[in-house]
C-alpha cells in the first residue's frame, strides 16, 4: 500500500513540474520510470534463475529506449516530406489557392482554409511547419475581418482534423496500444468527422456572432509570408499538370495506406519520391534536396524522438510485473467495468489530458493507458478509444504545446485565452469520442 502512494505522489509532482516548465517532459519520464523500479523494488542489475536479465538497466531503460522505433523511423519520413512541401512551396500555393477559391467571402474562405489545413496536417508536423501554414492561414482570415483570436483558435482546430489521419501519429499509437494501423485508422475516421463538424460549428458560431465583414481589412503587422528555407532554383515552379500532381502529395500516402494497405514508412517514401519527380528541375538538384530536407525533417522531430524514448522506457516500467502488481489494486479500484460509468468517468476526465496529464499520450498517458490495458478488465480497443478521444483536447488545446504558444504569440492573444475559448467545443469532441467507444468497442 505504502509503495503504491509513494508511485502515485510521484506522478502527481512530476505532472505539477511539468506543468510548471520546471522539468522536461522526457526527463520526467525517465525519472518516473526510475522511482517507479525502485520503489517496487526491481532490481538495477541482475538475473534470475534461468539467466535472464531482469534489472532495470537492461530490460527498462536499454529495451525502452528502442521500444519505439518503428514511430521514431515514421516521424522521420513523415517530416521528411513535410519539408519537401515546405520548401519547393506546396505548402504554400496550396494554402494561397484554397484563400482564392472563396474570394472576399468570409465564410468560404474560412471552409476552403479548413479543408486544405486539414489535408496538410495529415502529411506535415512540428513546429516549422505549423508556423509555415499558420503565417499564411491566419493573416487571410484575418484580411477578411475574422477577429484575430477567431483566427488562431481555428487554424488550431483544424489543425486538429488533419491529426486524425497523421499517418506518423498512427504508428506511435500503435506502438503505445498494441494494436494494428487500421484498428486506429478505424476509430479516427469517427473522429475525422465529429471533429470536423464541431470545427464548422465554431466557424458558424464565430461569423454570426461577429457578422459579416464586407470590407477586407489591413492584414496584421508581420504577417507576410516567410520565405522559403530552400532554393527556389533548387524546384520547378507549381504550374500546369506537374504543379497539379505535386499538389497530391499530401494525400499520395494516405491513399496508400487506407486503400492498398501499404505499410506506413513505404507509403511516405512513394509520397517523398511522387513530389520529387514533379518537383526536380534536375537529378542533381533534386539530390541536394532531398539531403537537405531529410536533415531538416530529422531537426524538426528530434524533439518528439526524445519523448518516444521517454515513453518507450516507462511503458516497460509500469509494465513490469513487480510494478503492476503493486499499482494493480489502486486500478482496480477506479477503472469503470461499466458501459454507462464508464461514459461518465472518462467523459468528465478527458480535460487531464492537458498539461501532460495522466490522460495526455505524449506524457504521464502512455503508462497510464499500460497499466489499464494490463488489469484486463477492459477491452484495449475501449482503452484506445477513451485515450484518443482525451487526446482531442491536449492536440490543439494544451497552452503548452509550442503549436499553441506560437499561435497566440503570432495573433497577438494570450495562449490560454485560445484555451478557454475552445475548450468546451474540444470537450464535445472527447465526449463523443467516448460515447462512440463505448457503444462500438466496450
Amino acid at each position: 500500500m505504502v509503495q503504491g502512494i509513494v508511485i502515485i505522489a510521484s506522478f502527481v509532482l512530476l505532472a505539477i513540474l511539468m506543468m510548471a516548465r520546471k522539468i522536461p517532459t522526457f526527463v520526467a519520464l525517465i525519472i518516473m520510470a526510475v522511482l517507479t523500479c525502485v520503489v517496487t523494488g526491481v532490481p538495477m542489475v541482475g538475473t534470475d534463475d534461468k539467466g535472464v536479465q531482469i534489472g532495470w538497466l537492461q530490460t527498462i531503460i536499454e529495451s525502452g529506449a528502442s521500444r519505439m522505433a518503428t514511430a521514431f523511423a515514421s516521424s522521420i519520413f513523415g517530416a521528411w516530406l513535410g519539408q519537401l512541401m515546405n520548401q519547393t512551396g506546396i505548402t504554400e500555393t496550396i494554402i494561397k489557392k484554397s484563400a482564392e477559391l472563396g474570394g472576399d467571402r468570409p465564410l468560404a474562405v474560412a471552409f476552403i482554409l479548413m479543408i486544405a489545413n486539414s489535408l496538410l496536417f495529415t502529411t506535415l508536423g512540428g513546429l516549422g511547419s505549423v508556423i509555415m501554414v499558420g503565417s499564411i492561414f491566419m493573416p487571410i482570415l484575418i484580411s477578411v475581418g475574422i477577429p484575430a483570436v477567431s483566427a488562431a483558435c481555428f487554424f488550431l482546430m483544424s489543425f486538429n482534423i488533419g491529426l486524425t489521419f497523421n499517418m506518423a501519429n498512427w504508428v506511435t499509437y500503435k506502438s503505445i496500444f498494441a494494436l494494428e494501423i487500421p484498428v486506429i485508422q478505424g476509430f479516427y475516421t469517427y473522429m475525422l468527422v465529429v471533429t470536423a463538424v464541431v470545427t464548422f460549428a465554431f466557424l458558424l458560431i464565430e461569423y454570426f456572432r461577429h457578422g459579416r465583414k464586407f470590407a477586407f481589412s489591413a492584414p496584421v503587422e508581420g504577417s507576410q509570408t516567410p520565405k522559403r528555407d530552400g532554393d527556389s532554383a533548387q524546384s520547378r515552379p507549381l504550374k500546369g499538370v506537374t504543379g497539379v500532381l505535386a499538389m497530391l502529395s499530401p494525400i499520395i500516402p494516405i491513399l496508400l495506406v487506407v486503400f492498398l494497405k501499404v505499410p506506413v514508412n513505404p507509403a511516405f517514401i512513394v509520397g517523398i519520391i511522387w513530389l520529387t519527380i514533379f518537383t526536380a528541375k534536375s537529378f542533381s538538384k533534386a539530390m541536394n534536396l532531398l539531403i537537405k530536407t531529410a536533415y531538416d525533417g530529422i531537426a524538426m522531430v528530434a524533439p518528439a524522438m526524445l519523448l518516444f524514448v521517454g515513453i518507450g522506457i516507462l511503458f516497460l516500467a509500469v509494465t513490469h510485473p513487480m510494478v503492476k502488481a503493486i499499482l494493480n489494486p489502486f486500478l482496480l479500484a477506479v477503472v469503470p467495468s461499466n458501459r454507462i460509468v464508464f461514459i461518465i468517468f472518462f467523459s468528465l476526465l478527458a480535460p487531464l489530458s492537458l498539461f501532460r496529464g495522466p490522460l495526455n499520450l505524449f506524457g504521464l498517458g502512455s503508462g497510464i493507458a499500460a497499466l489499464i490495458m494490463g488489469l484486463g478488465t477492459l477491452n484495449p480497443l475501449a482503452v484506445m478509444g477513451a485515450f484518443l478521444s482525451a487526446e482531442r483536447i491536449q492536440g490543439c488545446g494544451d497552452p503548452t504545446n509550442t503549436q499553441n504558444a506560437w499561435t497566440a504569440s503570432f495573433a497577438e492573444v494570450d495562449v490560454n485565452l485560445i484555451t478557454k475559448k475552445i475548450l468546451p467545443y474540444l470537450w464535445i469532441i472527447a465526449v463523443i469520442g467516448v460515447i462512440i467507444t463505448a457503444v462500438v468497442y466496450f
